[in-house]
């Protein structure tokens, strides 16, 4: 994969990472940079993880499916994108909880693992088209980091409404990476 096909899956996959971050810097009172990078951390590197964990399943199954692998990695790239886009269109809850000064580790740790499910998805992808996962993985890992960082911070300032657009954009990212790779392995490769 070229970086900016790279760059492109990471801000994608730091979309609902991001989203979600925004809601936990909404439900804090103040929340401090601190907080924020601890958020960014925990997430980020659950994200970096999950596609390896993805990439080894996949390429356990990569010989056993050789001839139409491009069309499970375009399969798992939309169905991601458009669950990405509904979650995005769904009607946010009322009545907010009362703003809080942090959240646990554990919370923190279940809802990043919650939001890099899609990434372990996206792992299994790369291992189908051979591609290689530590570059990837970091990128993806350190792309999240920052993202939920400035999620948390701008939080409580752009409320939920940020979070569910940038959710919408990483699902449409998605669709198009996999439409990229679906064209690219039918009418490039031959």
């Amino acid at each position: 994969m070229v970086f900016p096909s790279t760059l492109l899956l990471a801000l994608a996959m730091s979309a609902d990472a991001f989203a979600a971050a925004v809601s936990k810097g909404a439900a804090l009172y103040k929340p401090r940079i601190a907080e924020a990078l601890k958020t960014g951390l925990i997430f980020g590197v659950i994200e970096g993880i999950t596609p390896i964990i993805g990439w080894a399943l996949g390429t356990a199954a990569a010989p056993l499916v050789k001839n139409w692998d491009h069309w499970i990695a375009f399969t798992l790239l939309c169905g991601l994108g458009i669950t990405m886009i509904v979650g995005a269109c769904r009607k946010p809850h009322a009545d907010p909880p009362e703003p809080r000064t942090r959240h646990s580790f554990w919370m923190l740790a279940v809802t990043g693992f919650a939001t890099s499910i899609d990434a372990m998805a996206v792992g299994i992808s790369l291992a189908f088209l051979d591609a290689s996962i530590v570059p990837t993985a970091i990128v993806i890992g350190l792309t999240t980091m920052v993202m939920v960082t400035l999620g948390v911070m701008l939080g409580r300032v752009l409320g939920s409404m940020a979070g569910r657009r940038a959710a919408l954009v990483g699902g449409l990212i998605l669709i198009l990476i996999g439409a990229a790779i679906l064209y690219e392995h039918l009418y490039l490769n031959g």
